[in-house]
């Protein structure tokens, strides 16, 4: 294995500026900046627009997912999936490196990496530690925006990927698979509003916040360290694992740390706690701070 591409799950910022140097940008390597922010906050495309890596394209999460959904970032249809991946020149041959622009170093980038999987796309690498670290490394940045050709990418679901509300549901009772959280503590336990949502867990679920496979500088955690922090929550790699957060987006770190230690089918359950605390009957709905009441 290249010590540059760990498995093709990351890639480090020198691997990368050496390819844009290269020029090998194109329609065999696309790069997409999938940042997203609270519109209070920050403006990803705007950000895009000033800067960005040489040849990136934006990939907007927010036109990328189930628009008649009530709940936020639920995955699209395969169609348009295909259409909008296809419109950034990706096709099923091209290897794509996602990042996000987030202070923690990666954020967002781990969704769009899960979400070509579900769709059936292997070739697609996390940008390890993002673009702060590539801008404090002294990587190349450009306002230039590219214009790639339009591709053909076809999309497939791997629904093993993918987990619903109803097998959620059944599996609080059969437990056929290990469900791990990756919300902050106060949120999984239920102590802190949740973006203003009561908060808690799904029963039987394993709190592993997702910065906890972060270093201080936004580096994914060495495969050892990984392989340690599930050891300590004795979460069995060797069994089925479903991932759940708020909204789907951090579960997919979950899904990305266990790839990096082999485990490639690790589960995503899309609609998570928005979903999870508007359809599951209350006694479903761990929470410390409704016992402490009680």
């Amino acid at each position: 294995m290249a010590p540059n591409v760990l498995g093709r799950a990351l890639v480090t910022a020198k691997w990368l500026s050496e390819a844009v140097r290269a020029g090998r940008v194109g329609t065999s390597l696309r790069v997409l900046d999938a940042s997203w922010y609270p519109p209070q906050k920050r403006n990803a495309r705007q950000e895009f627009k000033e800067r960005h890596i040489p040849g990136a394209s934006f990939f907007d999460i927010e036109e990328c997912r189930d628009q008649s959904s009530p709940y936020d970032f639920m995955l699209p249809s395969e169609s348009h999936f295909a259409d909008y991946v296809g419109r950034l020149g990706v096709s099923n041959d091209t290897h794509v490196v996602v990042y996000d622009g987030d202070e923690l170093g990666t954020f967002y980038a781990p969704r769009a990496w899960w979400m070509f999987r579900a769709f059936g796309h292997k070739e697609v690498s996390v940008l390890n530690g993002g673009f702060n670290n590539w801008v404090k490394e002294g990587h190349p940045v450009t306002a230039e925006v590219s214009q790639p050709a339009p591709a053909v990418f076809k999309a497939k679901l791997n629904t093993t990927l993918l987990k619903t509300f109803e097998e959620m549901m059944q599996n609080v009772g059969s437990l056929r698979f290990q469900v791990v959280d990756s919300r902050p503590e106060g949120r999984f336990r239920g102590t802190e509003l949740d973006q203003g949502l009561e908060s808690g867990h799904i029963p039987g679920a394993v709190n592993i916040p997702f910065h906890s496979f972060l270093t201080e500088t936004g580096h994914e955690k060495s495969i050892e360290e990984i392989q340690q922090i599930f050891h300590e929550k004795k979460v069995d790699l060797s069994k089925p694992l479903t991932a759940t957060c708020r909204k789907g987006v951090t579960a997919c770190h979950i899904a990305l740390a266990a790839y990096l230690c082999g485990k490639r089918d690790v589960a995503v359950y899309d609609g998570s706690w928005s979903e999870w605390f508007h359809r599951a009957p209350p006694h479903y709905r761990v929470s410390e701070l409704k016992r402490n009441k009680a």
